[in-house]
C-alpha cells in the first residue's frame, strides 16, 4: 500500500484491469491502484466541480454519514471531503447525506496554531506505510492531513513536500507549523515532521509522537538516540 483514499476524495481512473484501476488523485497529483469495487464513478462534469470547489472536510475522529433516505450509514475518518456541503448535507452524484459532525470550515486558513492543533488529533496514532487516518498513518500522510484541515496541500510522499515552501537556514529561525526533513545515507529525503515550539516536533514514527530537535535531528528520549538525520527546514506559508 502506497497510499490511502479518504471518504469523499476523487480522481481520474488513468489504466484499468479487470480487477484493478490505475488512478490520479486529484488533491495532490498522486498516481496508484485501487481496486475496482472501491469507488463510485461520477460524470466528468461532477469531478470538475468537486475539483474546484472549497475542501470541506469531517473534523470529526469518527463519524457516520446517513443517507437521505435513511437505507444506508457510512463510517467516515477525520478528514473526509464532504462534497457539496451546504452546512447539513453534502452530495455524492444522485446520492445525499447527512453529517452531523463538526467540520474544519471555522478554521483560519495559514494559521499556524491551527495546523498544531490538528497534528495533535493524530497523536499516538499507530504508523501504517501509506496510512492517511487516525488508524494508521505515515510521516507525510501525517503531515498532508494536519495541512489539509487548515486548507493548506501538502504533495504526498515526503520528498515531494520538501520541494515545496522557503528553505529556512538555520534551525533558530524556524516556527511552530514549519515542516522539517531527514534523509538516509544516501541523501534521499525519508522522513517529515511539524516543528513545535520549545525544540519539539511532533512526527509520525512507529506511532505519531513528540520528540526533541536539534541541529542534528530527532533525539529520542526513550532510546537516548538520535532517531533521524536532518536535512532540510521548509516554510510552507
Amino acid at each position: 500500500m502506497v497510499s490511502q483514499l479518504l471518504f469523499g476524495e476523487c480522481f481520474q481512473v488513468i489504466e484499468q484491469t479487470a480487477l484493478w484501476c490505475k488512478i490520479k488523485i486529484a488533491h495532490d497529483g498522486y498516481e496508484c491502484w485501487i481496486g475496482s469495487k472501491q469507488f463510485l464513478p461520477i460524470a466528468g462534469t461532477t469531478f470538475q466541480s468537486l475539483k474546484s470547489e472549497k475542501t470541506v472536510c469531517s473534523f470529526e475522529l469518527v463519524q457516520v454519514l446517513s443517507s437521505a433516505q435513511g437505507d444506508l450509514m457510512l463510517p467516515i475518518l477525520l478528514g473526509s471531503t464532504l462534497p457539496k456541503w451546504n452546512g447539513k448535507t453534502l452530495e455524492l452524484e444522485n446520492n445525499s447525506f447527512t453529517y452531523e459532525g463538526l467540520t474544519n470550515e471555522k478554521i483560519t486558513k495559514n494559521s499556524r496554531k491551527a495546523i498544531v492543533e490538528n497534528a495533535f488529533l493524530y497523536l499516538n496514532a499507530p504508523y501504517l506505510w501509506g496510512g492517511r487516518s487516525p488508524f494508521g498513518i505515515d510521516c507525510s500522510g501525517f503531515t498532508q492531513l494536519a495541512f489539509r484541515l487548515n486548507g493548506i496541500a501538502l504533495s504526498r510522499d515526503a520528498f515531494q513536500q520538501a520541494e515545496q515552501g522557503e528553505a529556512l537556514s538555520f534551525l533558530e529561525e524556524a516556527e511552530e507549523g514549519d515542516l522539517a526533513f531527514f534523509d538516509n545515507d544516501e541523501g534521499r529525503i525519508i522522513h517529515v515532521g511539524i516543528i513545535l515550539n520549545d525544540n519539539k516536533i511532533i512526527h509520525a514514527s512507529g506511532k505519531v509522537r513528540v520528540d526533541s530537535l536539534d541541529h542534528q535531528g530527532i533525539y529520542n528520549a526513550e532510546t537516548k538516540k538520535y532517531s533521524h538525520r536532518l536535512r532540510i527546514l521548509k516554510r510552507i506559508f
